[in-house]
């Protein structure tokens, strides 16, 4: 007859992400779709949307075969070990049109880039002549206000 355990053991639980959401994270942050990965692995679209929900818990298979599709390890599949990409959570879209960028000739790259380094400068300094014009107009509004006070 089987016996309940008496040994407590502290939850391994590490961060504040579950597993369903580092996996999502990860599938995303590699460009997959639920139904890419799940072909990659060999199981069904709905299996990966159910451990991205945290339905189901995985088994030390699945496990496995979820690190090697992402090329991770299964410590940063679990979440034991912080995954060398954690600070970098970029939108797919973004990801997406990376790739496409690195698919491009060198001197395309270089051009788009430089493109974009000129279209964030121009947003920088729209921003800052933003600020600029609005402490401007309401110190206008304040000079305006104090005239109207000395002629009362």
């Amino acid at each position: 007859m089987r016996q309940n355990s008496k040994l407590k053991l502290e939850p391994t639980y590490r961060g504040e992400e579950s597993f369903g959401q580092r996996l999502a994270w990860l599938r995303k942050a590699k460009g997959y779709t639920q139904d890419a990965l799940a072909k990659k692995i060999g199981i069904i679209q709905r299996l990966v949307s159910d451990y991205e929900a945290d339905k189901l818990r995985p088994y030390h298979e699945m496990i496995v075969r979820f690190s090697e599709a992402l090329e991770v390890t299964t410590d940063e599949l679990l979440g034991v070990k912080e995954s060398k990409n954690s600070g970098l959570r970029l939108s797919l879209k973004l990801l997406r049109r990376m790739k496409k960028i690195e698919e491009l000739p060198a001197f395309e790259q270089k051009i788009l880039l430089t493109t974009i380094d000129i279209f964030l400068k121009g947003a920088e300094r729209k921003d800052t002549c933003a600020a600029a014009a609005k402490s401007l107009s309401e110190a206008a509004v304040c000079e305006q206000s104090d005239e109207t006070e000395q002629q009362v």
